[in-house]
């Protein structure tokens, strides 16, 4: 599903206008990236799951094109999303 499939699955459970569903969608995207962007940010929708971004420590790896070489892969953030329990359970078919 893409956004504007998820748009029109919204369009279709709730009745309200497209224009309306795609704020939302958008609001609502906007509003977990504005989050996880402050130090210590975290979304969390109890019974879905939480949004919250994770620090990477520096490492070294390997280059593919040439497996000898080694590389200095710094450090990063990266998001992360962990499932709730009433999500893993409804994807578990429980």
């Amino acid at each position: 599903m893409n956004k504007s499939e998820l748009v029109a699955a919204v369009v279709n459970q709730t009745g309200v206008k497209k224009k309306d569903a795609e704020a939302v969608v958008n609001a609502t995207i906007s509003t977990i990236e504005n989050e996880l962007t402050k130090k210590g940010g975290k979304v969390q929708l109890v019974g879905f799951g939480t949004f919250e971004v994770r620090e990477r420590k520096a490492r070294s790896g390997r280059n593919p094109r040439k497996p000898g070489e080694v590389v200095a892969i710094p450090a990063s953030k990266a998001p992360v999303f962990k499932a709730g329990q009433g999500f893993k359970d409804k994807v578990n078919g429980k």
